[in-house]
Parts: structure tokens; sequence; C-alpha cells
């Protein structure tokens, strides 16, 4: 019977540490293999266990997180918090990303105001659309 309550399917606990806004979301996530544990993929009606390591990929971002404690209510983002350890690499290589990404937008060209009819006419006719 203690087995039974330590138990909580994949779904119900990346919905609880805030991996995903709905619960839904989750499932979907898992079943597109968005999340693997050992480079494995797994179905959202699998069983967590503390100390399982997951992989959770979500958008650009990806998270490697240990499971530190069960839960499979949604509370608040402190609590959401203390049920899993993100590991040191994880977060190394999501801050490098977070750099990339923003040296990227600094790159490209940003206008001060929107073309006018004129500048349209010849952004349409340099790219060849019409």
């Amino acid at each position: 019977m203690a087995d039974l309550e330590n138990k909580t399917r994949l779904d119900r606990w990346l919905w609880a540490a805030r991996f995903y806004k709905t619960r839904a979301l989750a499932c979907a996530a898992v079943s597109a293999g968005k999340v693997n544990i050992l480079g494995q993929r797994v179905k959202s009606s699998r069983a967590v266990k503390v100390a399982d390591c997951f992989e959770i990929i979500r958008g650009v971002e990806r998270f490697e997180v240990i499971v530190q404690q069960l839960g499979d209510k949604r509370g608040s983002a402190q609590i959401a918090q203390l049920l899993y350890l993100e590991t040191d690499a994880s977060k190394v290589l999501r801050e490098h990303q977070v750099q990339q990404r923003k040296l990227a937008t600094l790159a490209r060209p940003q206008s001060d105001h929107k073309p006018n009819k004129q500048e349209r006419r010849k952004i349409r006719s340099f790219t060849g659309k019409e």
C-alpha cells in the first residue's frame, strides 16, 4: 500500500513541477518524444521515482533534471522548484544558449520605423514576392 502512494505519473509530475502549463501539454510533449530518461522515450503514464534523471525539451530550452520529490498537485513556483534539481551542465548550457540568442538578435538589422509604400515596393521587388 505504501508503494502505491509513492507513485506519480510523469505527465502529472511535469505539470506539478511547472514545466508545462497543463497536463494535456505535458502529455503531448511526452508523446512527441520531448521528455527522455537516459536517452529513451517514455510514456506519460510512467511512474516517476526519486533520483530519476529526465531530459526535458521545451521550445528551444533543454533541461536535464533529477527528481528530488514527488508531487502530483500544482503549487506555487517555490514549491515546484523543490521537486527537482537541475544539473550544473544543464544550467551552463542554457545560459550559453541565452547569450547566443541575445547576440543573434543584436546582429539582425533593426529599423526605427515601419517601411512606407515606396520602401515596401523595393522590398517586394528585391525579395521577388508580389
